[in-house]
């Protein structure tokens, strides 16, 4: 089915907001250019919870957000304002550096709601890295949709089965969202080099072997899997693409191919000269770097 088997690991965002961490591993640092990997939720919200993300840093990513359930609020240090809201992509290009916060929406906050969703970082190529940032939102109505014999696929970002997505990306990118009915198959054919198959809800099935809840399966270079819904409905998504140009160094929210950079990084976060989101005050300090020189895998 697979060359391995990636499980996740719980990592509190603050107040409560836990997320299930699957790239990067020890065992691979990307899937194609994507080198993170955080699935949250469902999660029922309870009206005094605060699950606002401050104001923080990137460089050298972009961030991918998709929603199933809820809504957040999208603000950041270039002047972008957006709603995020279920089935649209919202792609932001840190480049040489941006700040943004999520947060809860003014008709959400102080009541019970759910969110659930998946945020992704894809790693810029080498000659990408410095580009300028920019933030790019994609509704629902232009993610294509192909409708198969007991299967739904969003083509959310790339090309499968005959659709393109209008999300625009540094290299070969491939993110689908896959509804199957009880009992379906569906055969993945023309993957790209790197990818992999992560459920969301429901009993997923690879080549007949079930894969855990929370789990992600690392596809084997130029397999074409078939996977098939259990005894009842299931959802999973597909991540992948052409390798990324070289391995990357991680720091807190900051992803490069030079270690010296992220130091550069840490210090113009620290001074406060990354910019500013309008209407924002508050300031997260930079964490302590690790005891240890940061390996490339975190």
């Amino acid at each position: 089915m697979s060359a391995a088997i990636l499980k996740s690991h719980e990592k509190d965002l603050g107040g409560g907001f836990v997320v299930r961490r699957l790239l990067p591993s020890s065992v691979k640092q990307t899937v194609g250019p994507f080198i993170f990997f955080d699935h949250f939720g469902p999660i029922d919200v309870a009206p005094d919870a605060n699950h606002d993300v401050r104001p923080h840093p990137h460089i050298g990513l972009a961030t991918v957000t998709y929603l199933f359930e809820g809504a957040m609020d999208h603000r950041d240090s270039i002047g972008s304002y957006q709603r995020i809201e279920p089935g649209a992509i919202n792609w932001m290009t840190a480049g040489r550096g941006i700040v943004h916060s999520e947060r809860t929406p003014a008709d959400l906050a102080g009541r019970p709601h759910r969110t659930h969703g998946l945020q992704l970082w894809a790693a810029l190529p080498k000659a990408n890295e410095e580009d300028e940032p920019g933030f790019t939102h994609t509704p629902q109505a232009d993610i294509p949709v192909v409708t198969l014999d007991g299967a739904v696929v969003k083509v959310l970002i790339g090309t499968a089965f005959g659709q393109t997505s209008p999300v625009r990306t540094y290299m070969q990118t491939v993110y689908l969202d896959v509804a199957l009915q009880a009992g379906q198959t569906l055969r993945l054919d023309g993957l790209p080099a790197e990818a992999a198959i992560y459920p969301i809800s429901g009993e997923v099935l690879v080549d007949g072997v079930a894969l855990a809840p929370h789990t992600m399966a690392l596809l084997e270079s130029n397999a074409v899997p078939v996977v098939t819904a259990g005894n009842g409905p299931a959802q999973f998504v597909v991540i992948g693409g052409e390798p990324l140009d070289g391995p990357r160094f991680i720091f807190w929210n900051f992803v490069s191919s030079s270690k010296e950079r992220l130091a550069q990084a840490g210090e113009d976060w620290s001074a406060q000269r990354m910019g500013q989101v309008p209407g924002e005050t508050e300031f997260i300090p930079l964490p302590k770097p690790p005891a240890r020189p940061a390996p490339q895998f975190l």
